[in-house]
């Protein structure tokens, strides 16, 4: 059981769905969209001061529970390397080295999912279309040259942990949202 993992993908590519599945498992969830939608933020891209109320949260959060050797699934997008190596650094003096695990959708289905939320939840935030192209265009695939990366096929993000696997069984050039 990896003590920390970090959710990946862009948005409506199943972290979410997978995360609870690890809750059941014994995880604790801290998401990003959770803390936001607590706060009162009901739209996408919430402004830079928010995000980082909601970062700096987070952070505590996981940082209080792995000092209590809780196991953690951190659910934010991490769109960006500097944004998984910023969690890694948080880590790296508690002896935890994160696990990435990276929901690996298609580029329709997370287009067909994203046009299908209502804004009923922290789960649910819409997204414009327009927006989700620019997410999906800007987001920065997790290799294995990061760190521990585990792939789980995220057109079906209701599967169990043991369908994530190594990204070296994947082979060269089978990383990235699918189109």
């Amino acid at each position: 059981m990896d003590q920390v993992i970090l959710m990946c993908g862009p948005a409506g590519s199943g972290k979410s769905t997978y995360a609870r599945g690890l809750e059941a498992q014994g995880y604790v969830v801290l998401s990003f969209d959770g803390e936001a939608w607590a706060l009162g933020h009901r739209t996408h891209p919430i402004d830079d001061d928010a995000r980082s109320d909601v970062n700096r949260e987070l952070r505590e959060k996981l940082v209080a529970s792995v000092k209590q050797e809780k196991h953690v699934v951190v659910d934010s997008s991490f769109w960006s390397r500097a944004s998984r190596d910023e969690f890694r650094r948080l880590l790296a003096p508690l002896g935890v080295v994160p696990v990435v695990y990276y929901l690996d959708t298609r580029r329709s289905i997370l287009l067909s999912r994203l046009a299908q939320r209502e804004n009923s939840g922290p789960d649910d935030i819409t997204v414009s279309r327009e927006r989700a192209i620019a997410y999906i265009d800007g987001f920065e695939t997790p290799t294995p040259d990061e760190g521990p990366l585990r792939i789980v096929p995220g057109d079906r993000p209701d599967v169990t942990v043991a369908a994530a696997r190594p990204a070296d069984e994947l082979g060269p050039g089978r990383l990235g949202p699918r189109s």
